[in-house]
This record gives structure tokens, sequence and C-alpha cells, in this order.
């Protein structure tokens, strides 16, 4: 009977370690989607949490006298608040502006909840049959990181893909609460009064009551707290593995329908003017030889229109890391009518991928490298935007190869701009700068960049008809006032991404 008992605080240990983990990835995952900033959300939240479970190990130490008590009444406030914290935090997000201090608090509350865990644990387990500390501290800790290592896979590829975070929140809150109040019911039911079993019984059922609501309703919630952040009507709204994806679509002050897609709460593109952008990012770069087009990232297919109009483009690759939103710009009315169908074209080769890792096995010989990628405010999108990718890039170029970059606004983002000229010229690269005026996103920058002498920006001999850049627009768009020319700025590597913190400074108030 003992060893079972054993088994069973041993197996509690195990499930609370893995709804511990979960809350603290599903807070890390949270800020990743709405700030973008994995590296600091994860220092801050882990930061938060494990100097919290230190301050709440030691403040429990007064209640391990009343340990099954104390224990069951830790899980059912932490089934509550865990439960609720991905919610609360996306309100905190959506309606008050407040999300960094409301995350901290949670945090730091979840981590105190949790702190406590392990010392009220191994006075239970002390009950069941005395032994000594060091056996004891190990069987705890082994059942406890085995634990977390159980939360760390279900996060990922159960919960996230099942449920969501806002609902993968609420089920492992419920079974924090079940967990608990099952092995303080179950075990030490003669240490509790009758009234503080029925107190821990009624207050676990309001808990579990509570959740099961907001589960109901958490889809509406979800849907009312996103539109909030968005200026027009959302008509799709899709969480993949990698982002959010949402389009959204008005009438603009001309009459017409205005289509925005936005990825991670980043606007991509608008239907009134997102011709100007990527006529200007793809154009000037097939002005030389465009038989092989590479293409890295535009999953939309704009870009991919644009190059498919030129009738000496033999094949074009397109490496976009989210096959969703391959999918839905080829499935979406919106955007499919915007792309021309691009993707159906025999000539296109799509590769589902991250762009970094394909280059570096990548095919060689490409004409054109056209880098229409996410915008650096990201460690996962600043590598995209370093030394060593270009210098990928650079190999798979053929000889008189061009490759152009989006760079963001020379004009509210100047250091940024420069930087990522800089850094493909630290690649070897040779580069023309040039700048477009998209009423959408204001004046936006490209880099067009070659081998040997700087491009010059100029129309290819069969370049199709266009409704905004012509010769002398392009002639114009290499102009920059006296105050937005060449900043002598440093590159950005691997493992100095200067660009993330110079895009996060000069675009917090875009």
């Amino acid at each position: 009977m003992r060893r079972l008992s054993r088994t069973a605080v041993l197996a509690t240990v195990f499930v609370v370690a893995a709804c511990g983990l979960v809350y603290e990835l599903a807070l890390v995952a949270l800020g990743s989607y709405l700030i973008g900033d994995t590296v600091g959300q994860a220092s801050i939240v882990l930061g938060v949490m494990v100097f919290a479970m230190g301050v709440g190990a030691f403040a429990v130490k007064p209640l391990q006298k009343h340990a099954a008590g104390a224990f069951a009444a830790v899980e059912i406030v932490l089934a509550l608040l865990g439960g609720l914290s991905v919610l609360t935090l996306y309100a905190a997000f959506a309606w008050l502006d407040l999300y960094v201090p409301a995350l901290i608090a949670v945090a730091f509350v979840l981590g105190l909840l949790i702190g406590a865990e392990i010392p009220l644990l191994m006075v239970l387990l002390q009950k069941i049959r005395k032994q000594d500390a060091g056996e004891a501290v190990s069987d705890l800790f082994a059942a406890d990181y085995v634990g977390a290592l159980l939360g760390g896979l279900v996060f990922p590829f159960l919960l996230l893909p099942v449920f969501g975070l806002i609902q993968g929140a609420l089920v492992v809150g419920a079974l924090n609460a079940l967990c608990g109040l099952a092995l303080v019911l179950g075990l030490f039911r003669t240490e509790l009064g009758r009234r503080s079993r029925w107190v821990l019984t009624a207050s676990a059922t309001a808990v579990f009551a509570l959740l099961g609501f907001v589960y109901t309703v958490s889809d509406n919630f979800e849907t009312t707290a996103q539109q909030q952040l968005y200026r027009d009507p959302i008509v799709h709204s899709q969480r993949t593995k990698y982002q959010d994806i949402v389009i959204t679509k008005s009438v603009s002050l001309s009459g017409a329908a205005d289509v925005r897609l936005f990825l991670n709460g980043d606007l991509q593109f608008s239907s009134v003017d997102e011709y100007r952008y990527h006529e200007a990012l793809v154009h000037p770069a097939m002005s030389g030889p465009h038989g092989r087009v590479l293409v890295l990232g535009g999953g939309d297919g704009l870009a991919l229109r644009e190059v498919l109009k030129y009738p000496g483009v033999r094949a074009a690759t397109l490496v976009e890391l989210d096959p969703a939103v391959i999918a839905l710009a080829k499935a979406e009315p919106l955007i499919r009518d915007l792309n021309g169908q691009s993707f159906n074209d025999p000539r296109v080769t799509v590769v589902n991928t991250d762009a970094f890792t394909w280059l570096r096995d990548a095919p060689r010989g490409f004409d054109v490298v056209i880098a229409d990628l996410p915008d650096p405010d990201s460690t996962a999108t600043a590598k995209l935007y370093s030394t060593e990718f270009y210098g990928l890039i650079k190999q798979v170029l053929a000889p008189g190869g061009r490759l152009v970059v989006q760079s963001g606004s020379p004009y509210f983002a100047p250091k940024s701009f420069w930087c990522i000229d800089a850094t493909v010229r630290a690649a070897g690269l040779v580069t023309t700068q040039y700048h477009a005026e998209v009423p959408s996103f204001g004046d936006w920058g490209f880099v067009l960049a070659g081998a040997g002498e700087a491009p010059g920006l100029r129309l290819a001999a069969d370049a199709p008809p266009r409704r905004y850049l012509d010769a002398e627009t392009l002639s114009a768009a290499s102009v920059f006032p006296a105050d937005r020319r060449r900043l002598p700025m440093e590159p950005s590597t691997l493992t100095h991404p200067r660009i993330i913190d110079l895009v996060r400074a000069e675009w917090k108030n875009y």
C-alpha cells in the first residue's frame, strides 16, 4: 500500500511539473506571437518565474504543517490563474496596452505557486514513509524533470495544434486542479476536516465550471480581441505553428476594396497599392539575365506574379517557410485574384522550408534572387538579414546575377536601411540603393546587389507593362535627400544581430 501511495505522489509530481512547464511555454509563445521578440519574452518569463519559484518555495514553509490542504489549495489557485493566464494577457495586450507589466505579474504569481509545490509534496511523501532526505529529493526531482520533458513535448505537438494557446492553457489548468484534488482527497483525506474537504471540493468545482465556461466562449473572445488589434474587419484568421495570419477587408476612399494581409500583426501588403511595392522590388532586378529566378519569402505570390510576366523566365523557385501561406494564396479568392494565380504556372516550384537552411545545399546558377522576407524584428527573421545569409545567396547567383532585398524605409528607419546595405556589402556584393513611395508603408527602400560592379537601375528590354514603375520614376528612385544618405553602419551577423535593435528602436512609433 505504501508503495502505491508513493507512486501516486510521484505521479502527481510528474503531472504538475508538466503543467508548470506548459504555463511557461504558453507565456513565451504568446509573447512571440504578439510582440515578436522570442528571446526577450523567454528571458522575461523564465527569469521572473524561476525567481518567483524560489520565493514560493521559501514562503510556503509555514504551511508545511498543513501540507495536504495547502497543496490542494495551491493547485486549485494555480489551475485558475494558469488556465486563464493566456486569455488575461491577450486582453491586456488588445484593450489595455499593458502587456509587459501584466506578463511580469502573471509570471511572478504562477512561479510563486509552482515553487510552493515541491516542498509540500516532499512533506506528503515523507508522511507515507520516512526516508533519507537525499533519497527523497532524488525521487521527487527525477519525477519533476521527467514531467517537464513531457510538458515540453506535449505543448508544441499536441496542445498547440489541437487546442491552440487559449484553450490549451484552460485544459492544462483543469488537469492541474484535478490532479491535486485527487491526490489529497484520495490519500490524505483523513488529515482534512469535513469543512476543509467541503471547501476544497466546492472551490475545485467552481474552478472547473469557470474554466469550462471560458473554454466555450474562448473562440468568441479571441475573435473580439483580435479584431480590436486591426482597423478593418477581419475576413480570415489563422494561427499556424509559425505565425498568426490575418486578412482584413474594407473600402478605400477611392471606393476600391482594400484587402490587407498581416503576419504576426505586421502588414504585408494592401491591395490598393501593393503593385507599387512589388513592381519596385522585382523589375530592377530583372534588367539582366532572368532565365532562372529565386524568390525567398513572398508566399502571397505577388512578387512571383511580377516575375512570371517576363516570357524569358524559364523557371521560378519560391522558398516559403509556412505552407499555410501558400495554401491561402492559392485558395483564398481575395489573394488569388491579386496574384493572378501565379502558383498555377508550370514554371513555378514551391519549397516549404527555412530559407537559410535551404540555401546551404541549394542548386547554383540563379540569375535573379528576390528576398521578399518579413521584417527583421525578431531572432527568427534577423538571421535572414545577416552577412552569412547574403553570403549563401552569393554562392547561388549565376555570373552576372542580381539580388534585391526589401530593406525597410530609409526615411523613418534610416539606420536599419543602411545596416542592411552594409550587411549585403559585407558578404562581398556591390550595392545600389533605391526607394519607392508606397502609401500603405510610406517611403520604402530596396538594396539591389551583384558581384563586381554596382548594378545599374534600369528596366529590361522585355519588361512587361507596369502601373507605377517607369524609367523616369526609376531614375528618381536612386536619389536620396542629404539627410537620408548613407550612414556608416556595422553589418549584422548571426552572432551579433545588430539589425534587431535598430528595427525595434526606429520602428516602435511607426
